[in-house]
């Protein structure tokens, strides 16, 4: 399913931090295959995209970003024009959450220990991964399952990793909060051109 992913990624021309250790190194797909998957990968198109085309590029990299689904898709952005509430909505995300604090090298990381019952917030475990968080709720990683092998190691990167702005990150607990809204961040998509294609 990754490789999938990965391959949408390179046909979209664009890093989307799939696998975020991986992403920012030379194994990277788009730094390993930086042409578009296929067999005329490598031939530019002669037609420049339509406005419909870029617009449906954009709601292609948001949902393979975020993985969401068309119907999450179109409950987010029916009806909202406002591109701030819109990002607030994908970076309150409880899984988006937890892979801003460090606490999940991924997104699609962070589903499966979201998914698998490893993450708590407020100290009640949450399995699911569109769970909004809010201001001043915790999030935290069941100290159950801290022993587990896949935490063994995220301690030491948690020492390297600072959080954007919006999130505190408490490194010797491996838990963090929401502190405040979720600034503009450099996204590689543009949730204007998404906004317009829902507004058809």
């Amino acid at each position: 399913m990754l490789r999938i992913k990965e391959k949408r990624e390179r046909a979209l021309g664009t890093k989307l931090f799939l696998k975020a250790s991986r992403c920012n190194s030379p194994k990277c797909a788009m730094v390993r295959r930086p042409s578009k998957p296929g067999i005329h990968g490598g031939k530019k198109s002669r037609k420049s995209s339509s406005d419909f085309g870029r617009q449906l590029q954009e709601k292609q990299k948001v949902q393979i970003s975020y993985g969401l689904n068309n119907r999450q898709m179109r409950k987010l952005f029916r009806g909202k024009k406002d591109t701030r509430e819109i990002l607030e909505s994908l970076e309150k995300r409880l899984d988006n959450v937890l892979f801003r604090l460090g606490l999940a090298d991924s997104r699609i990381v962070a589903r499966q220990l979201i998914n698998h019952g490893h993450i708590l917030v407020k100290g009640k475990k949450v399995t699911i991964p569109s769970y909004r968080v809010t201001i001043g709720e915790v999030v935290s990683i069941d100290p159950n399952s801290r022993k587990l092998k896949m935490f063994e190691s995220l301690e030491l990167k948690l020492k390297k990793f600072e959080p954007p702005q919006w999130l505190r990150l408490d490194k010797e607990k491996s838990a963090g909060q929401l502190i405040s809204q979720p600034e503009e961040l450099n996204l590689p998509f543009d949730l204007k051109l998404v906004a317009e294609h829902y507004s058809r």
